[in-house]
């Protein structure tokens, strides 16, 4: 883990993609500190009239990596990639499996995602034929949608558990 668990991430100037990768292991750590502590019912409750549950946002981050990285940067092929999707209500299905289940699986989905990013340069194009047909962005761009999506949930997040238990974020 590159970031400080309560502060900030490493501050790297002279590799950028240190520094993104840095910064988006703060937000995966910062998931899971979030999380760490809340009840079952309060994972599984929704504070929001969206009705978006932590577990929800946990299943729908795992798939967000999936997303962008496997079937996005990668191309390669992903079975449902859109199975963090509740039709029914346009919200976040969790699917089965337990806390302990669900998180295990982020943290599997988290190791591919570094894994793939290592291997690759910023300037890296995207392959085709997987999210994207054509005009595939850069890894560049992708770990900055990752950022800004974590960021943005990470913000939601805060203020659910400050609404369960006080806590609050940083």
């Amino acid at each position: 883990m590159a970031a400080d668990p309560i502060g900030e991430p490493a501050r790297s100037v002279t590799d950028p993609l240190a520094l993104l990768r840095d910064q988006l292991d703060h937000y995966r750590d910062a998931l899971e500190r979030k999380l760490d502590g809340m009840s079952l019912e309060d994972l599984t409750s929704s504070r929001v009239p969206s009705g978006w549950t932590p577990l929800g946002l946990l299943v729908h981050l795992t798939y967000v990596e999936r997303r962008w990285l496997v079937w996005g940067f990668l191309g390669e092929p992903v079975v449902d990639p859109w199975g963090d999707s509740d039709p029914a209500d346009d919200g976040w299905a969790v699917g089965p499996g337990t806390y302990e289940e669900l998180l295990a699986a982020f943290r599997e989905q988290v190791a591919t995602s570094r894994s793939i990013v290592a291997e690759a340069d910023l300037l890296d194009v995207a392959a085709t034929g997987g999210r994207f047909e054509s005009d595939p962005p850069n890894l560049a761009w992708i770990l900055v949608h990752l950022l800004q999506e974590y960021a943005r949930h990470l913000g939601h997040l805060d203020i659910v558990r400050e609404l369960v238990d006080g806590t609050t974020g940083e």
